[in-house]
């Protein structure tokens, strides 16, 4: 069998197919053709391409670098892939749309290969024409038993603590900076210089610039603290902007004066045209729920269950650490529960249902919300 590696080139191997569950003649069935053309390598996993469907064999690893099972819902393609491959799951090849065709997973298990059912394309990214990732949503969900199995785990790490929640009420600058440093691994220094003179920000900003200099996911995902650079007052000249949600529906603002800034100001959140409405914490507790909220946005595991009542959200947060701030965001009031390496938001919008996300640093993290009675539009644990 010709086999194509990650680039593209073709080099002289074999995709191992046992017969204990994939043989070569099995997997020319589903794909409606020989199994000597048509395969490839993406990011560890092994694709065979045919007329009549494709075949997606990974292995058993729980890297998240490379090609693998990554939930009970979800297996995942790491890029790059070669031309045909991207196109079929991009939906553009034989002459028809790619995404009817089957898909069939399996994973390789030792000297086994065992069959996963079938998925569809839930997302996909490209780089210059070129497929770079790809998610695939199970038809049929897998038993926690099976993903066990098929999704080893990875060895245990040590998770970011809770150091910083007792400081919440105390030092909160302690805190934060606790929190921060925690929760996102040392990078390079990467934040500009600020256009205002330090001393012209209130400390808390100041402290953020500082931390994101090393972590730059300190200033946000979803929504972002601006860089020095982007600060500005609005039309009046009035307020400070230093905080903007991703698509501009609202920002925060400080007042500015010439003055000098307030020890710890009070944050003011607006939404396009309408009047400004005060955050209930002063900066140094929003700064604390800015990133509680953002970590969790932009964690790499998360468990997002559909709309949950009191009595769920009760069971939910049960075994976790209620931050002890007064509720974050005018638009849907946002409280925050933790656990190690854990951030769950709970948002209500003044209807009897919640709106509740889970962010972690590790898969691990989530275990204490693996057996909930909650339906999971996805659970990364």
């Amino acid at each position: 069998m010709v086999v194509e590696d990650d680039a593209g080139m073709t080099d002289q191997g074999s995709v191992v197919i046992p017969a204990l569950v994939f043989d070569e003649e099995h997997v020319s069935v589903l794909v409606g053709g020989s199994v000597s053309v048509g395969c490839f390598m993406v990011g560890g996993a092994s694709i065979v391409i045919g007329q009549a469907g494709m075949v997606i064999i990974v292995e058993a690893s729980d890297a998240p670098a490379r090609s693998g099972v990554w939930s009970a819902e979800a297996v995942r393609l790491i890029g790059p892939a070669a031309a045909p491959v991207t196109e079929r799951l991009m939906g553009s090849s034989w002459g028809t749309d790619g995404r009817s065709l089957p898909i069939h997973i399996a994973v390789r298990l030792g000297e086994e290969v065992l069959d996963l059912g079938t998925a569809k394309v839930s997302q996909a990214s490209t780089s210059d024409g070129v497929l770079i990732n790809c998610e695939l949503r199970f038809e049929a969900p897998l038993s926690r038993q099976l993903l066990n199995r098929v999704r080893p785990p990875l060895p245990p790490v040590d998770l970011p603590g809770l150091e910083w929640l007792r400081n919440v009420n105390g030092d909160r600058a302690a805190a934060l900076e606790q929190f921060v440093t925690g929760w996102y691994p040392a990078a390079g220094a990467t934040e500009p210089p600020a256009t205002c003179a330090p001393s012209r920000l209130p400390a808390g900003l100041r402290q953020l610039y500082r931390l994101a200099k090393q972590r730059p996911g300190a200033l946000g995902t979803q929504n972002r603290i601006l860089p020095g650079p982007d600060l500005h007052t609005d039309h009046l000249g009035e307020m400070l902007v230093f905080g903007v949600e991703n698509q501009g529906g609202f920002l925060w603002s400080l007042l500015w004066t010439l003055d000098g800034p307030e020890a710890d100001p009070t944050v003011w959140f607006r939404e396009f045209d309408e009047e400004p409405i005060a955050e209930q914490e002063p900066l140094s507790g929003f700064l604390i729920q800015f990133s509680l909220f953002e970590a969790s946005m932009g964690a790499g595991y998360l468990a997002l269950p559909r709309r949950l009542t009191a009595t769920q959200v009760a069971q939910l947060t049960q075994a976790l650490h209620p931050v002890p701030l007064r509720p974050f965001w005018p638009w849907a009031p946002t409280h925050f529960y933790v656990a190690p390496g854990l951030v769950v938001r709970v948002s209500n919008e003044g209807g009897e249902e919640f709106d509740v996300w889970a962010g972690a640093t590790h898969r691990s993290a989530l275990e204490p919300l693996a057996d909930l009675p909650v339906d999971w539009t996805r659970f990364d644990g």
